[in-house]
């Protein structure tokens, strides 16, 4: 291979134009913390990690290995030393003989791989992951470690004052079993994060994809000084048991930023303490494209976002992906002579170029004080966190008639009963029918394993639920080492309603939810169901997961 740069490889090779490389080279010059070009130019969106690693992998004529889709051995991955893998972002997948398998981004650093050899006494075969890939390895393959290695004494007693209680809590031990459980459940791609306090242990839980799973169980003493630590950081009264608090601190895994938000609520045992973990600029926001909306929806979203006034509201119960599809969208239509400003509580990720303001109800800062103040700031387009209460939703509709574009959310099971319950909180339906362009619900439903699915025919029943006069192939979830239980991520399925020229007569005459629904249908919209059932009988999903997302009495 000739040894040109690979910048100028890439052009050749025609995964980016030469303007794109000038922009990346000026990036990287202008980057203060002397990133690579390969993370400049994921960064910037030019290319995805995996994408830019198989081209290097080309160039320099070394083996690609996917690591989202290889079980590593913790048994050889740990005789790398830990300190070693993540100091230089290795992992060692596999061993024949006296020789190493590494993963690394950076294969051409001999140095890193000699260090290796004298650690282990193994000489080193490099092969070439995404550096992302690769963290996620190493958390998984060096697992949580035992409390007895951490020298956490499980036996002390509980009756300590606040100054002792502070002392032990900011012990080391302590400080990195906390850092270790958040560490894990980020790697397992987990959102929430909950310590349940039980009479004889404490029952660590993680929420991933969907579900609550066990990490692990500690003793009550334990949980006490855990909880002390969480408290501590967060910011909350570590003296104060009795009442519930809020807090929120951040933590940084695998070089990205997290904000976690924690909430403590007393219970018979103790306090139960949970964590959100939320998104921050450090990660990508997703694109329109990403949000798995079928050809049809995303065609439909797409015309909703490019008008320039009105409302545009996101729905579905909480944990339902509502902000990602938000912020997809302002990344969508947000550009440099727009001003884009949020509204939000909490600000859940930070994104550059936008004018994002959080809410704070001890000061003051509630969602109206703070819209009626943004009304007063020259917005183009306004996105509102949530519309919680009919002062909100009513300045939110009439900064849409007096010509701002206003994305938001609201809590409601389906797009048509969505349109009512703004009539409900109070504001006249003639102001909702000339200010709503359209109404998205979504849900989240669990995608099947594709090496371990199993494949039958759909019954009576089933059919009938997918609508349905005959049996077609679908698949049940089965679970493997690579899944968890059968399911490997999530997706989102939509309901749109585009409130064109009948449906906004409708609104404005009062119809019901019924009414509305059945006039979209008519018009083209698919509701939840319909979706769900598509990507079931498309091997996406089961039919489990259809009946948990859209069944109804």
């Amino acid at each position: 291979m000739r040894n040109i740069r690979i910048g100028d490889y890439l052009v050749e090779e025609g995964h980016i134009t030469p303007e794109q490389l000038q922009q990346v080279l000026q990036r990287q010059r202008e980057s203060t913390d002397q990133k690579k070009f390969g993370e400049v130019i994921v960064e910037m969106g030019f290319m995805s990690d995996i994408k830019f690693a198989q081209a290097l992998s080309v160039k320099l004529q070394t083996p690609f290995v996917d690591l989202n889709n290889v079980e590593v051995d913790g048994e050889i991955a740990r005789m790398v030393p830990q300190d070693l893998a993540e100091r230089n972002c290795v992992i060692a997948i596999n061993k024949t003989g006296r020789r190493l398998t590494v993963a690394t981004d950076d294969p051409v650093n001999f140095n890193i791989l000699e260090d290796i050899k004298v650690k282990t006494g193994y000489d080193c075969i490099p092969v070439l992951a995404t550096r992302s890939a690769i963290k996620k390895a190493i958390g998984k393959a060096y697992q949580m470690t035992d409390l007895g290695d951490l020298g956490i004494d499980s036996s002390q007693g509980e009756m300590m004052d606040d100054e002792e209680s502070r002392d032990r809590v900011e012990s080391a031990p302590i400080v990195k079993l906390a850092t270790q459980i958040v560490e894990n459940a980020f790697r397992m791609e987990a959102t929430d994060i909950h310590l349940e306090p039980f009479e004889k242990y404490t029952q660590i839980r993680v929420r991933v994809n969907g579900d609550l799973v066990v990490l692990m169980n500690v003793s009550s003493n334990v949980q006490n000084q855990l909880a002390t630590r969480l408290k501590l950081i967060s910011g909350m009264n570590i003296a104060e048991k009795r009442i519930p608090q809020d807090g929120r601190f951040t933590q940084t895994v695998d070089g990205i930023p997290l904000d976690l938000r924690v909430s403590s609520l007393p219970m018979v045992h103790g306090e139960k303490i949970v964590l959100r973990i939320l998104s921050t600029g450090a990660i990508k926001t997703r694109g329109l494209h990403e949000l798995g909306m079928s050809d049809y929806n995303f065609r439909l979203f797409e015309s909703m976002i490019k008008c320039p006034h009105g409302v545009i509201l996101v729905t579905g119960p909480t944990g339902s992906g509502k902000s990602t599809t938000l912020y997809a969208a302002l990344g969508a239509i947000a550009r440099p002579e727009v001003n884009v400003v949020t509204v939000e509580d909490p600000v859940e990720k930070q994104i550059e170029g936008i004018n994002q303001c959080q809410i704070n109800v001890k000061s003051g800062m509630t969602f109206p004080a703070a819209l009626r103040s943004i009304l007063r700031q020259d917005p183009d387009i306004i996105m509102i966190g949530e519309m919680r209460d009919g002062e909100t939703a009513e300045i939110g509709i009439r900064a849409a008639i007096t010509g701002h574009l206003v994305l938001s959310t609201l809590h409601t099971n389906d797009a048509a009963s969505t349109i009512v319950r703004l009539v409900d909180m109070g504001i006249p339906s003639y102001m909702v029918a000339s200010s709503l362009i359209g109404v998205v619900a979504q849900r989240l439903v669990k995608v099947l394993c594709p090496k371990c699915r199993k494949q039958r025919m759909s019954t009576p029943e089933e059919n009938e639920l997918m609508h349905l006069d005959h049996s077609v192939p679908i698949y049940d979830a089965v679970g493997c080492n690579e899944c968890g239980g059968g399911y490997r991520g999530r997706t989102a399925i939509h309901e749109i309603i585009h409130c064109s020229g009948d449906i906004s007569t409708l609104i404005a005459n009062g119809a019901s939810s019924d009414e509305l629904e059945k006039t979209a249908r008519a018009n083209g919209t698919k509701l939840l169901r319909d979706n769900v059932a598509d990507l079931v009988q498309q091997g996406v999903t089961t039919m489990d997961e259809l009946i948990r997302v859209t069944y109804t009495v």
